[in-house]
């Protein structure tokens, strides 16, 4: 008789019987018990239905409050000349409020005074040549998502949009400016974790704030975002070729990532990464007025000719 079968006859005979059985073994004879109650009739097993749970007669919901859609960022003022056919320029500081963004291990600066500093600086430099508007999406410390800065671009209908930031990383003698424009591949691995890392500045304590949905990705596909790519990328060579007399560029300094706050569809954007304030030289330029002085030249002339160019295309 199979052990397997012995087994199942024990656990399907009624406890009171395998009780009673049990107590009535003598010792040594338990080979030939297990015999008998093999052989005996078999106890019907109940069909698995009789144990399924009785189905609730109330329905039960919940309902989770989640309050009113959050208005959409106060536009900001538009400065210079009162005149819409003057091209609109919108500079990004990067960072703010609750995100500092990359702090200098030698001076202790915070990426998000560093880059409001330069947007001032460029944004008068801008209104000096009375060529051009500009706006600020920030001109405080405060804090903006992602989708929220260039849709304050789009919204306004920028026909350039810039944003400003100061690179950090753990080898501290790296250096030098870089421009990034949008590609949904990265141009390299450190373009890669560099777009991962700024693009975390939407989640806060584990909680997206950006609701970036997929529709923008799908956007990217299309013919006009394409030609929007290609005037940035235009824009990203003239600004490193104007303002490379006065600031210090990477090797390969114009690179490609995919940046959320480089994603309006049609808007041009180049995100201008001004040094790395993770290095001594490149910290010590970006804070002071001269260093922010000569970024801001650079940007107002590659601005300059970046429009003239277009007008002479028309």
């Amino acid at each position: 008789m199979s052990p397997l079968l012995v087994l199942l006859g024990m656990i399907v005979t009624p406890a009171s019987a395998l009780t009673g059985q049990v107590d009535a073994i003598p010792i040594g004879d338990s080979v030939n018990w297990f015999e008998r109650v093999s052989r005996g009739p078999r106890p019907q097993l109940r069909p698995f239905a009789e144990f399924r749970a009785k189905r609730p007669e109330k329905r039960y919901s919940v309902t989770v409050p989640i309050g009113k859609p959050k208005p959409s960022v106060a536009l900001p003022r538009i400065e210079g000349p009162v005149d819409s056919r003057l091209p609109l320029v919108v500079i990004d500081a990067g960072h703010g409020g609750h995100d500092p963004g990359a702090i200098s291990p030698h001076s202790g600066k915070r990426e998000k005074d560093i880059t409001l500093a330069l947007a001032r600086a460029i944004r008068d430099d801008l209104l000096a040549s009375g060529r051009v508007r500009v706006a600020l999406t920030r001109s405080d410390d405060r804090f903006l998502v992602l989708e929220e800065r260039y849709g304050i671009a789009r919204r306004l209908k920028a026909d350039l949009f810039i944003s400003v930031h100061a690179d950090a990383a753990e080898n501290q003698q790296a250096r030098g400016a870089s421009i990034y424009t949008l590609s949904e591949v990265a141009s390299d691995r450190e373009a890669a974790r560099l777009a991962a890392r700024e693009n975390k500045a939407n989640v806060i304590n584990g909680v997206d704030l950006g609701a970036h949905s997929g529709d923008v990705s799908a956007i990217l596909l299309d013919l006009t975002q394409r030609e929007t790519m290609n005037v940035a990328s235009d824009f990203a060579r003239l600004l490193q070729r104007e303002a490379s007399g006065d600031v210090q560029f990477r090797t390969t300094a114009h690179r490609f990532a995919s940046f959320i706050v480089l994603k309006a569809p049609d808007t041009p954007s180049v995100l201008f990464e001004t040094g790395f304030i993770s290095n001594k030289e490149d910290g010590e330029f970006l804070a002071s007025p001269a260093g922010q002085k000569k970024v801001a030249r650079g940007v107002r002339d590659a601005v300059q000719i970046h429009f003239a160019r277009q007008i002479a295309a028309r």
